[in-house]
């Protein structure tokens, strides 16, 4: 009687997602939706089946924490030898040095949310919040908190707020609107979470944002609004319409039907911590961005035979003029139903 029971309440509960997913599907038809897990933890596992060495790879980049105190205090001095140059030298180097700069500590930060520059959770928590201070924008907490869900719940309608709301889909589809789209990445991905699925803050939200006013506070009292706005806009830009910002759509976006994470093999892996290798990153996140080139060593047959990038900028270019790509090149999926979800955002989401 007890498993008869059992059964029908799991008919029940199959019953309930299959309509919610029915629903979703209906309402946003222009994604792309898949109807099964994200695929990466099988691959994982399948991997290391045939790969067991790649175990070793697996653990923290030490030299972390040196490059993330080295870019953090050229920033400091390109204020120094920035203060009174021409506009035209300060714009150029606010788009080239600090964009990159900047963005690099984005990726600093990524790679920090996964607790792989340093022993222990604390020790990551609080580099990620000095490589986010030359950014002017507290960003390191609550990023940790959406990127541990984009990871195990990749794709998922509502949790993942990686993919665009159906409303960028439908108004950014032309190359103009899109040109624009791609000017405002900070924004959206700034503003998304909140309007799909905002967080209460948590106490490391309050210490990232104390440290990034004290830290801007500091700046305008020894150098001068000037040079907080070179930081602050230097990461608008960088995130922005900007040659490493391809990475933003690269890893996701569906150019290729049938895949739903991309990698990149080209040379601005050397400013932004391997990010490019992404479907080695999503395959192994506890394998740090230093050894991710080792991942595809060893496991080739699983990352050279599929589509992959060798040009970021290609890719930019290829999403602005391409009337098939858009905001809606996304995979989306439903493997929760609605009661999960609002469960999991009750506790604060699987971070604090």
């Amino acid at each position: 009687m007890g498993k008869g029971g059992c059964a029908v309440a799991k008919q029940d509960m199959v019953s309930v997602l299959e309509k919610e997913r029915e629903e979703k599907v209906q309402n946003q038809p222009k994604f792309y939706w898949a109807h099964d897990e994200e695929p990466h933890r099988r691959r994982k596992q399948e991997i290391l089946n045939k790969h067991p060495s790649l175990k070793k790879y697996m653990g923290i980049d030490t030299s972390t924490k040196f490059k993330v105190a080295f870019w953090v205090a050229f920033q400091l001095l390109s204020l120094h030898v920035l203060q009174g140059a021409p506009w035209y030298t300060w714009l150029f180097c606010c788009y080239t040095l600090s964009g990159s700069i900047n963005h690099m500590m984005t990726l600093a930060m990524h790679e920090l949310s996964h607790n792989l520059g340093a022993k222990g959770v604390t020790p990551n928590r609080f580099l990620a919040i000095l490589a986010n201070l030359p950014m002017g924008i507290p960003a390191a907490a609550s990023f940790k908190r959406y990127h541990m869900e984009h990871h195990k719940f990749q794709g998922e309608d509502v949790v993942d707020v990686d993919i665009p709301t159906e409303w960028e889909g439908w108004f950014f589809h032309s190359t103009p609107r899109k040109v624009l789209w791609c000017l405002l990445q900070p924004v959206f991905y700034s503003l998304r979470p909140l309007a799909i699925n905002p967080k209460e803050p948590t106490r490391w939200e309050f210490i990232n944002i104390a440290c990034i006013i004290a830290f801007d506070l500091s700046i305008v009292y020894v150098w001068g609004v000037r040079e907080l706005l070179y930081l602050v806009i230097g990461t608008l830009f960088g995130m922005g319409l900007h040659p490493v910002a391809g990475h933003f759509i690269a890893e996701h976006y569906v150019m290729h039907e049938g895949q739903e994470t991309f990698s990149y093999y080209g040379p601005l892996n050397w400013l932004t911590f391997n990010v490019g290798y992404h479907n080695e990153h999503h395959d192994f996140a506890n394998i740090s961005g230093k050894n991710l080139p080792d991942v595809r060593r060893i496991a080739p047959e699983y990352y050279d035979a599929i589509p992959h990038y060798h040009s970021w900028i290609k890719v930019i270019y290829d999403y602005i003029v391409d009337d098939g790509i858009s905001p809606y090149s996304r995979t989306k999926r439903v493997t929760m139903e609605t009661k999960e979800i609002d469960a999991l955002r009750a506790r604060g989401g699987l971070v604090k």
